[in-house]
């Protein structure tokens, strides 16, 4: 629900980027559903999520430990292990852990008897559970079933479960497996129950209109003093006190804790009371709200991020931002804001990444000389893939530089240590160095989205935390296999010799890893060597298969082929040899009176051929007889035994009786050469 003024997109991101850095919750669409729950709330979407009041801080510094500099402010994120001197927790480390108070200790130098440890006990629900003229209250823990919370009821209120109906979800009806950390609760739950299959008894019958009221609508006619504007809510009986409260801020940009109320009943004594049990009017009921009045002139922006910077739910309600009381560093110093110099670091709302860069390189050059680190020029993302995702021979550390001008550290830091020729050189040969202003509220709040979709909520949660008497920072940042770490958190207090130092310790750990990178990439192209050789063998394999079966395929071709012509040649010569015995004249009997030639023919095989021809017949049709047997003119010749003679070569025109074969001959077929 938007204010009358509007929110921009902006305070969305901010409020958006805030809740993930408090809670750990890296999917945006999950966090901005918890959020439109709580109506962009923020205070009361954390109080819903995070279990503050359960994080317990142990502590086993050993003595020298205890008595060792302090570095960096007090932090939620300090909670959890320390690489190094400032260094901060890996993101794995510290979503599991719920948020510390600022109570809790500051970063240390990391012994190894020196480490933070955070043990998480299971988040309580608290449920207030009405039926009829009973009230019943529970303390469950969250990994609890909604079956439990009815077997509970059963012996409280005497109702089985089986005729139960547990009402009063915000997520609608439930069934009894559902777990209760699935279903997002705030801390104080109220429900109600009905028995539709249990009459009322003439003792709850005054109270059994209290379920059908649940689900009445009240509206609710609430007027904004300072505004002088009236407002026509519509809630639902089930809503509680707490729950219109937290619309009401959305409408006046009013924090709860700094609402003040006429108007509502007396027994609406605790705002985790629905409406319908409040003792409101129905349908109607007039309330007026205006802003609690402060020991001091709070201004707006104050009191955001007094909401934003919450200790714990128990205490967040008390809590007041300390900068309202606070006086300016840089007045202090004499210095001035940053609203009083000409031209500032790094323009605000500047749509590019690259042209804010190239600003602040150039803006850098001008108050300090051309003798600086090379920051990158482009995105923080471009930056990352130029130092992680490369060779792992050519990576290298990720240094951010986070200026702001209203510290008074600034410009000390920047003359005296970004500039000296050793740091410039060792940040130019092992880092990639990119840089950002945060001086503007609109470029650290961009800044701090641009974190949490690159780095997660810890780096975003990590710069949250410092202040800005505490800047500039440089944050050392490794790539690693699945996730990017924070090896070091440098701040703007350190002389060149002790700055040098830590990054020379930030480099050793990033050898290290770099050697394991190297030798991992190196079996990697080994690995992938020998894969491309098998794979390039297995292909020649194939290929020289594939030209086998190819060739293999031509000769079973060719011999079909083959095959096919030696067929049609046998079907030709039987169709030849059929249509000369057709053609053949009759043989005559041996008791003609014509002139007969008896003949006897031995073939190749050792048979013998016999025919009677009369002695005036050509020589073609002794030819064509014998080729009539299957032995044509054309591939055998016919020869006598004695003379030898081939008849072949005689005029196949000429009788027998003219070549001399009557009137009997004994003839012999032979293959011709």
């Amino acid at each position: 629900m938007a204010s009358d003024s509007g929110d921009s997109n902006l305070d969305r991101e901010m409020i958006l980027a805030n809740f993930q850095a408090c809670t750990g919750i890296d999917n945006i669409a999950e966090a901005i559903t918890l959020l439109e729950l709580n109506n962009w709330d923020l205070v009361a979407a954390i109080n819903g999520v995070i279990p503050q009041e359960n994080g317990i801080l142990q502590s086993n510094f050993s003595s020298e430990a205890s008595q060792a500099t302090m570095y960096g402010p007090h932090s939620q994120s300090e909670a959890a292990d320390v690489v190094g001197e400032g260094a901060v927790p890996s993101q794995s480390s510290l979503s599991s852990s719920p948020p510390l108070s600022s109570s809790t200790s500051t970063f240390c130098p990391s012994t190894p008897s020196s480490r933070h440890i955070v043990e998480r006990l299971p988040r309580m629900l608290n449920f207030r559970v009405e039926y009829r003229q009973q009230t019943v209250e529970l303390v469950l823990e969250e990994g609890s079933t909604v079956g439990e919370i009815k077997q509970i009821l059963e012996t409280e209120l005497g109702v089985p479960v089986s005729k139960m109906q547990l009402k009063g979800w915000k997520s609608g009806d439930v069934s009894d497996s559902t777990v209760l950390r699935s279903l997002h609760l705030p801390r104080n739950v109220s429900l109600y129950v009905l028995t539709p299959d249990i009459p009322p008894t003439a003792s709850t019958s005054k109270n059994s209109a209290l379920p059908d009221s649940l689900n009445q609508n009240f509206l609710l006619v609430i007027s904004h003093h300072e505004a002088q504007r009236d407002y026509n809510l519509n809630f639902p009986g089930s809503r509680t006190i707490q729950e219109v409260k937290r619309n009401v801020s959305d409408l006046t940009n009013i924090p709860v804790r700094h609402q003040q109320w006429e108007g509502w009943p007396t027994s609406a004594s605790d705002d985790s009371m629905t409406l319908a049990a409040s003792g409101i009017n129905y349908p109607c009921h007039h309330l007026t709200v205006c802003r609690r009045s402060s020991p001091a002139n709070v201004q707006e922006p104050a009191e955001e991020c007094a909401d934003v910077h919450m200790i714990s739910d128990s205490e967040g309600d008390d809590f007041e931002d300390t900068s309202e009381y606070s006086v300016d560093d840089s007045e202090m110093f004499g210095t001035g804001s940053s609203s009083s110099r000409k031209t500032p670091m790094m323009p605000e709302n500047s749509e590019n990444e690259a042209d804010a860069l190239l600003h602040f390189t150039a803006e850098f050059s001008s108050r300090y000389g051309e003798n600086h680190p090379m920051f990158f020029i482009g995105s923080l993302e471009a930056a990352s893939q130029e130092a992680f995702y490369g060779k792992a021979r050519e990576r290298k550390l990720l240094a951010i530089y986070l200026h702001n001008d209203d510290s008074v550290l600034s410009n000390v830091f920047c003359s005296q240590m970004m500039c000296a020729d050793s740091i410039v050189s060792y940040l130019s040969q092992n880092f990639i160095t990119w840089a950002w202003d945060v001086t503007k509220e609109a470029n650290k709040a961009r800044l701090l989205t641009i974190c949490t979709r690159h780095f997660g909520s810890v780096v975003t949660q990590t710069i949250r935390t410092y202040k800005t008497d505490q800047f500039p920072l440089l944050l050392i940042v490794m790539g690693k296999r699945t996730s990017n770490e924070v090896l070091n958190v440098i701040q703007g207090n350190k002389t060149v010799d002790e700055l040098m130092m830590r990054l020379m310790g930030a480099m050793e750990i990033f050898t290290a890893q770099q050697q394991d990178d190297i030798k991992d990439e190196d079996e990697r192209e080994a690995r992938e060597m020998v894969k491309r050789e098998q794979d390039e063998a297995y292909r020649l394999s194939l290929e020289a298969d594939r030209k086998k079966r190819e060739a293999q395929e031509r000769v079973e071709a060719e011999q079909v082929r083959l095959e096919q012509m030696r067929k049609e040649q046998e079907e030709e010569k039987e169709a030849i040899r059929l249509s000369l015995e057709q053609t053949l004249p009759p043989e005559p009997g041996e008791e003609s009176l014509e002139q007969i030639s008896k003949l006897r023919i031995r073939t190749p095989s050792g048979e013998f051929l016999e025919r009677r021809f009369l002695g005036c017949c050509k020589l073609q049709v002794l030819f064509d007889f014998v080729a009539s047997k299957g032995y044509p003119f054309d591939e055998f010749k016919l020869l006598t035994t004695f003379p030898r003679r081939n008849i072949t070569q005689l005029d196949p025109g000429s009788t027998l009786l003219e070549a001399k074969l009557f009137p009997q001959e004994t003839l012999f077929l032979e293959a011709k050469e």
